[in-house]
């Protein structure tokens, strides 16, 4: 007869983190063990520190370079399509007013500026992206500037045939520049202007969370070494020491790093994005008050071509005239510009490079008034002096732009330059803080064997 013989069942095998995790709860229930947990938790605090320094500080640099530096310079872009713009409208206008003699030299400045709006609608595109709400401003730009061109030809050539249908193209030429063009110009310009602000917006912003893991990082530096002393009544651990300083040293270089930053690039927008972009206005309002005071011509000298008895398109231009000016000047006879006035804003923002230009620009607006009302009752062709003076004004606010760009990019590469080191110095002195805070917990396990 046989037995039944029974078999005691195989113990089911634990994954290998469960035993793991036994065996380090098991280490924790002693002394060494648990100042080794202690010892891998300073080093992780201390690496997390770092490396949140380095991404923060690495997106706030990207910022500058990228972002704040590319969008000043497509809001720089934006500007000079808006100046341009304007410039080829005078520049029409006053071909048609020239003689043999003049014409040539119009036309070139008109071709040129032609020329140099192609480039930098290409290049701008290029920057803004096709789908922004910038590219589309830039491409109705580009689908109207051919057609006003054809415009400007067609009155370009009545004009020589001695046809007073000339004056109506290039009235139909700038009615084009004044509601598409130079509208989608002020709208390219503002949305620019808006990326720029958010650009800035990001790099100026404080590294928050770096700086909370670099204060819970220290926090528990010194934890631990007053959970030694309490042990040892050793008042200083090497390393642990060692691992604080690293870690201090970081925490305020990333405190004064970022405040340098922060106060380069305020620096930047108040001396130089600011007041650029109040020149750049002012240079756009010189010239289209010398456009509507050049069309006013072209007006009159329609109207008694066709011995009208009417001026309703000089009376316009005249209104348009003055209330350029007075964007630009403020009222007339008030002894300097307005304070709300572009030249008035643009006095205020600029600084010692740019200011005294822009004095000068003021000094010829208001001699350019005087001599616009003194030409008034002149017959036509007697103001050729006024085109002298826009195109000074218009050279004295250059002269001013540059300045105060030079201003934007010292500022601006001032403080902010400075952080692509804190990136290399974060990743640095947090692997010696890690390194440290391990070596002097290890000193103290050692002591139990």
């Amino acid at each position: 007869m046989s037995v039944a013989t029974s078999r005691t069942p195989a113990p089911e095998r634990r994954a290998a983190w469960a035993e793991g995790l036994d065996d380090l709860r098991a280490a924790a229930t002693t002394e060494p063990g648990r100042l080794r947990v202690i010892g891998a938790l300073l080093a992780l605090l201390v690496l997390v520190f770092g490396a949140v320094s380095a991404v923060q500080v690495s997106d706030r640099s990207d910022a500058v370079r990228q972002g704040v530096r590319e969008s000043q310079e497509l809001s720089e872009n934006a500007a000079e399509i808006g100046r341009l713009l304007a410039g080829v409208d005078t520049a029409a206008a006053e071909n048609f007013l020239s003689d043999a003699t003049t014409r040539r030299a119009t036309r070139d400045d008109y071709e040129s500026d032609l020329r140099r709006l192609s480039t930098l609608l290409v290049g701008a595109s290029a920057k803004a992206g096709p789908r922004s709400a910038a590219g589309e401003r830039i491409a109705t730009i580009s689908e109207e500037l051919p057609r006003y061109a054809t415009l400007v030809e067609r009155a370009w050539a009545n004009n020589r045939q001695g046809l007073p249908l000339g004056g109506a193209y290039l009235t139909y030429a700038n009615e084009k520049m004044r509601t598409k063009l130079l509208p989608a110009a002020r709208g390219l310009n503002d949305s620019v202007t808006e990326r720029l602000a958010g650009d800035y917006r990001s790099a100026n912003g404080w590294p928050w969370f770096a700086m909370a893991a670099g204060l819970l990082a220290v926090g528990a530096l010194l934890w631990a070494q007053q959970r030694l002393y309490r042990r040892t009544h050793r008042f200083f651990n090497p390393g642990l020491l060692g691992a604080t300083a690293a870690t201090v040293v970081l925490f305020l270089w990333l405190a004064a790093g970022c405040a340098a930053a922060r106060s380069g690039l305020l620096a930047s927008r108040a001396t130089g994005v600011d007041s650029l972009q109040a020149i750049n206005e002012a240079r756009i309002d010189a010239l289209q008050a010398r456009g509507a005071e050049t069309l006013r011509l072209v007006a009159r000298s329609s109207v008694q071509a066709e011995r009208r008895n009417t001026s309703d398109e000089g009376d316009f231009y005249e209104a348009t005239f003055a209330a350029q000016m007075k964007d630009l000047y403020g009222p007339a006879g008030t002894g300097g510009a307005a304070a709300d006035s572009k030249l008035g804003k643009a006095l205020a923002l600029a600084d010692s490079d740019g200011r005294e230009p822009v004095r000068r620009a003021v000094a010829l607006v208001a001699k350019w008034q005087a001599e616009h009302r003194a030409d008034l009752g002149r017959t036509i062709g007697q103001d050729a002096t006024n085109g002298t003076y826009s195109a000074t004004v218009d050279k004295e606010l250059n002269a001013a732009r540059a300045g105060e760009q030079h201003e934007f990019d010292s500022a601006v590469g001032g403080g902010p330059s400075g952080l692509p080191w804190l990136v290399g110095g974060a990743v640095g002195l947090a692997l010696l803080g890690a390194a440290s805070a391990v070596w002097g917990i290890g000193r103290r396990v050692s002591e139990y064997r």
